[in-house]
C-alpha cells in the first residue's frame, strides 16, 4: 500500500510539472517577446526582455545590421571613426528615411546600430499608435539633434564621456505629423488649457514612457533643465533596470 501511495504522488508530481512545461511552453509561443532565452525580433512587440536583447547586441554589429535589413529599415553602415580621448564608433549606421516601415527622420542621422534597433521599434509600437490615438493622423517625420559628438558629460573638461561621444545616443526634439502640426519637447511638454494643448503633453509623456522598454537611459524635462528642448535616448551599458525619467 506505501509502495502504491508513493506511486501516486510521483504521478501527481509528474502531471504537475507536465502542466507547468506546457503553460511554459505555451506562453512562449503566445508571447515571445517576454521570454528571455527567444532571439530579438523586430517584428514582435517590445517585451520585459527586449531592451536588454538590444542591449546584448553590442560587439555584434554584423547581426544588428541583420535584425535591420530584415525588418526593412533603409541605412547605410558607416566606417569606422577614432576620435579623441574615448570618443568614436566602429558599429554606427546613418538611418534614412523610408524603407518597408520606418518613418522619417531629419536630418539623416548616424548612431549606433543599437540605437538604431531601438528607434526602429520605438517608431513603429510607440510612436505611431500613440500619434493615431491623441491625434488621429500618424508621425510623418521625426526631428533630432543629432548624435556623435566627441564630449564629456554636459560639456566638462573633465569626467565621464557622454554616449554621445560613441554615436551611442541620439537626441529627439519634435514630431511632424502627417497633416503638418508639429509636436516639440520644448514647446509642449507642459499642458495648456486646451484640448490640443492636453493631447500634445500627453502624447509626449506615453512617447517618453514607451521608449525606456528600448533605450537603456530615457532622460526628458522631467530630469534637469538641460533636457527641457528634447529627449536624450542612449544604449548606455546599465544592467536589468535601465534609467527613466
Amino acid at each position: 500500500m506505501k509502495a502504491l501511495s508513493t506511486g501516486i504522488r510521483a504521478l501527481v508530481w509528474l502531471a504537475i510539472l507536465a502542466g507547468v512545461a506546457f503553460a511554459l511552453y505555451a506562453f512562449a509561443r503566445s508571447r515571445p517577446q517576454d521570454v528571455p532565452w527567444t532571439p530579438l525580433d523586430l517584428s514582435q512587440p517590445i517585451g520585459m526582455f527586449t531592451r536588454g536583447k538590444i542591449g546584448d547586441l553590442r560587439g555584434d554589429f554584423a547581426g544588428c545590421r541583420a535584425l535591420l535589413d530584415g525588418a526593412g529599415v533603409r541605412y547605410t553602415a558607416l566606417p569606422p571613426r577614432d576620435g579623441a580621448g574615448q570618443c568614436g564608433y566602429d558599429d554606427a549606421v546613418r538611418l534614412r528615411g523610408g524603407g518597408s516601415r520606418t518613418i522619417g527622420i531629419t536630418p539623416d542621422v548616424g548612431v549606433s546600430c543599437r540605437v538604431a534597433t531601438a528607434m526602429a521599434l520605438w517608431e513603429w509600437q510607440v510612436v505611431q499608435p500613440a500619434a493615431q490615438k491623441h491625434f488621429g493622423v500618424p508621425v510623418a517625420r521625426i526631428q533630432n539633434f543629432g548624435s556623435y559628438n566627441c564630449r564629456r558629460l554636459y560639456g566638462r573638461d573633465t569626467g565621464a564621456f557622454s554616449e554621445h561621444a560613441t554615436a551611442n545616443a541620439l537626441d529627439i526634439a519634435a514630431f511632424v505629423l502627417a497633416d503638418g502640426r508639429r509636436i516639440s519637447v520644448v514647446g509642449d511638454w507642459t499642458a495648456g488649457r486646451g484640448r490640443d494643448d492636453a493631447a500634445r503633453a500627453a502624447f509626449l509623456r506615453e512617447v517618453r514612457d514607451g521608449a525606456c522598454g528600448v533605450f537603456s537611459t530615457v532622460l526628458s524635462p522631467d530630469y534637469n533643465a538641460a533636457h527641457r528642448d528634447h529627449f536624450h535616448f542612449d544604449q548606455a551599458a546599465r544592467g536589468f533596470g535601465g534609467a527613466c525619467r
